[in-house]
């Protein structure tokens, strides 16, 4: 591949990623970390393609010069520590989505975002995956957790019920969890339930695929053996969130 049609593949690839970011906040306004991180990425590297000979004539420049081949040195360490810690992360994600629960285990479904009354997508998928292993799981019972958001007019349990019961699940079935406002909260007070009811201490964590590997990690801190119940990511959305999760289980790790 000569140097233009190079040229024009990192432009065609940078351009397609920044309108890959942009269009959960164009389309469902969703702004977060991940699409903020994705876009100022690949629109600096469409930017730096499109003016190719500037940039190369200041990156000789630097490197001319004793600081500036230290700094190269150093940033090039830095980006690949960067690209090997998200590979990294990004298997421990695949992986986990891939862990099977254990049969006739309590179902948590991790709440998320709610418009007015209506579940979002993503509560949807999420909502989806329980389902499906409620019906094959007849033993299973199911604890939906979320608690109500400033925005919202009634809470994520109370949404995730009514759609599950709408969708033949028994209400009996059913536990309300309606206090938690973040992951750690949801599997700390579902734990309480577990408890106070006697349900089956192997759980089923159904939430999106990249946000198993995070929600296992904090339910086996809380003493909980867990297995994933994956909800179906929308494509649109995936890189944003992805690159979210990315923080986020760094952020796990730290604290």
């Amino acid at each position: 591949m000569n140097k233009t049609r190079l040229r024009k593949a990192l432009l065609f690839i940078s351009g397609l990623m920044v309108v890959w970011f942009t269009i959960p906040i164009v389309f469902s306004g969703i702004v977060n970390i991940g699409n903020i991180t994705g876009i100022i990425l690949f629109a600096s590297a469409f930017l730096m393609v499109f003016n190719s000979d500037k940039t190369s004539m200041l990156l000789r420049k630097i490197r001319n010069k004793k600081a500036g081949k230290i700094f190269t040195v150093f940033l090039c360490v830095v980006l690949s520590a960067v690209l090997l810690l998200a590979a990294f992360e990004t298997v421990l994600m695949v992986g986990a989505a891939a862990k099977d629960p254990a049969p006739s285990s309590t179902v948590i479904v991790l709440g998320c975002r709610v418009y007015g009354e209506r579940p979002s997508r993503m509560m949807v998928a999420r909502l989806k995956a329980a389902q499906r292993y409620l019906e094959e799981n007849p033993e299973s019972r199911c604890i939906l957790s979320g608690g109500q958001g400033a925005d919202e007019d009634i809470s994520e349990a109370e949404c995730m019920y009514r759609y599950l019961v709408n969708n033949g699940i028994s209400p009996e079935r059913l536990y309300k969890e309606d206090r938690s406002t973040s992951t750690r909260e949801n599997l700390l007070f579902s734990k309480e339930i577990i408890e106070r009811e006697g349900l089956n201490p192997e759980i089923a964590i159904a939430t999106n695929e990249f946000h198993e590997y995070r929600a296992q990690r904090i339910a086996a801190s809380l003493g909980l053996e867990s297995g994933a119940v994956s909800g179906i990511t929308e494509i649109w959305v995936v890189p944003t969130y992805h690159i979210r999760e990315l923080y986020g289980i760094l952020y796990e790790w730290i604290t």
